[in-house]
């Protein structure tokens, strides 16, 4: 059978309604992965909805307990069809955000498909389980139109836990580092640069969370009696966070500044114009980093924002002077930046401008990633997706927001290549959460030609990657 056929056999499946079936069965399941009363649900998930797909086409399944958090499983999937074969590696998550049922617009609720116009309602529809069941069913599809094979080797990785920050996810994959080996990662998450362009992405920004507090003293004062002799923990604050970042939204600490644009990347995001769909926010062309295109602000370059603010008693202001203040703020950064030290830098930022009294405290951070945008296998990627949308895809080194691409990237050693069905007003983790019909069906497409064509000539891929791996490590001396 040629690709042509099996896209025709897939579209009329598709248009039959039998994926919509598939994706409201999926949606159903309330899979909250932030609450401790969808525990049963959230095991279940799997035996209910992935493994009877994935071992109709004989893959063997394992399903492994979370080391850290109860009831947040993982599941490895793995079909061998000959050693000599290529190994792709796809994930997804079967986990949602809260489903906030009652804040819904009328006839709507998460836990039932609704179809209207070009939108498919429903939580999980954009994150993650209409994207996987996207690539599930091109599976299915590649996997029937070859007469019970794939034309490759394929392993999945599912989790339960994504969006309480995949706890254990991390020590899963260093655990199972072999039955997870692989030569690439092709999976579906986040979304698009916008609904009508397909998008290939890289990686993702990494991301550092830290509290900044003044203790000043125990307790506040009145504000006639001891204003002027007492040091104002909310004043001494906000002039912190001012030296971390001006009223241009620039950030001043030069030691979490990220490498410079290369030409390269420059080159890249020439192509991409953010905040460019009705409904976006108007962007400020004067806020980040100054002599940077928008494109190169969000996804080449570093940002600090306060997250939260607090002093004294917001709901009930009294005349005092408030004793303590705390903020949250994050820094999104690309690769390169030394953000492992981030605590220590601030720190001696803060030192150097006086405010020795300002506590950091590093909560939480993820790492950057971004595959090389001139090997091989990004340039086969986009021109299968040109192939099967029509369309000229967006490419971009790295998604502006962060997903745990480091365990496949860092961990695991893969190439990394990421295909989005979704799209930035999806409603991701708010109401009316939904997936685009049409970016349903061409990612479909996109991802049953991406299948195929590794099918065909994987190895050959492969062996153009490896080279040029090779090629570049020569470049840059490291052998």
């Amino acid at each position: 059978m040629t690709v042509e056929k099996a896209l025709k056999q897939a579209m009329n499946w598709f248009d039959s309604g039998e994926f919509k079936t598939v994706l409201a069965r999926r949606i159903a399941l309330a899979t909250e992965s932030q609450s401790n009363q969808r525990d049963e649900v959230l095991s279940g998930y799997f035996e209910q909805e992935i493994n009877p797909a994935l071992l109709a086409m004989g893959f063997t399944v394992q399903q492994l307990d979370n080391p850290h958090v109860a009831h947040r499983p993982f599941l490895i999937a793995t079909r061998i069809e000959d050693p000599a074969l290529p190994t792709v590696l796809s994930y997804g998550h079967g986990d949602v955000v809260f489903g906030d049922d009652a804040n819904w617009s009328e006839g709507l609720t998460p836990w039932t498909l609704f179809e209207d116009g070009d939108r498919w309602y429903g939580r999980g529809s954009a994150d993650n389980k209409g994207q996987h069941s996207v690539n599930l069913a091109a599976l299915e599809q590649v996997f029937a139109a070859r007469g019970g094979k794939l034309g490759f080797n394929c392993k999945l990785l599912f989790e339960m836990g994504e969006e309480i920050s995949s706890p254990g996810l991390a020590e899963i994959c260093q655990t199972h580092q072999q039955a997870l080996s692989a030569d690439l990662l092709l999976a579906s998450d986040g979304p698009r640069l916008s609904a009508d362009r397909p998008t290939l992405f890289l990686g993702s920004r990494g991301a550092v969370n830290f509290r900044l507090s003044v203790n000043a003293r125990e307790k506040d004062y009145h504000s006639g009696n001891w204003g002027g002799l007492l040091p104002n923990a909310g004043t001494l604050l906000a002039n912190a966070i001012a030296c971390l970042i001006n009223q241009h939204g620039q950030m001043q600490v030069a030691a979490l500044n990220p490498p410079a644009v290369s030409p390269a990347i420059r080159q890249i995001l020439s192509d991409i114009e953010v905040a460019s769909t009705p409904g976006d926010p108007q962007i400020d062309p004067h806020w980040g980093t100054a002599g940077l295109t928008p494109a190169e602000r969000l996804f080449a370059s570093n940002q600090m924002e306060v997250l939260s603010f607090l002093t004294g008693d917001p709901a009930r202001p009294m005349n005092a002077i408030p004793a303590s203040a705390t903020a949250v703020c994050q820094l999104r950064f690309v690769v390169g930046t030394d953000w492992q030290n981030l605590q220590q830098h601030i720190r001696n930022h803060l030192d150097a401008l006086g405010l020795p009294m300002v506590e950091v405290e590093f909560l939480r951070g993820s790492p950057a990633t971004r595959f090389d945008p001139t090997d091989p296998l990004v340039d086969w990627a986009l021109e299968i997706m040109q192939q099967s949308s029509g369309k000229k895809p967006a490419l971009l080194p790295n998604l502006g927001g962060s997903l745990p691409n480091e365990v496949f990237a860092d961990i695991l050693g893969l190439p990394t290549l990421w295909v989005p069905h979704s799209y930035p007003a999806c409603g991701q983790h708010a109401v009316d959460e939904h997936m685009l019909i049409s970016v349903a069906r061409e990612g479909l497409q996109i991802m049953l030609r991406l299948f195929w064509d590794l099918g065909e000539r994987g190895n050959e891929l492969l062996a153009a990657h490896h080279q040029h791996a090779a090629n570049s490590a020569i470049q840059e001396g490291v052998v």
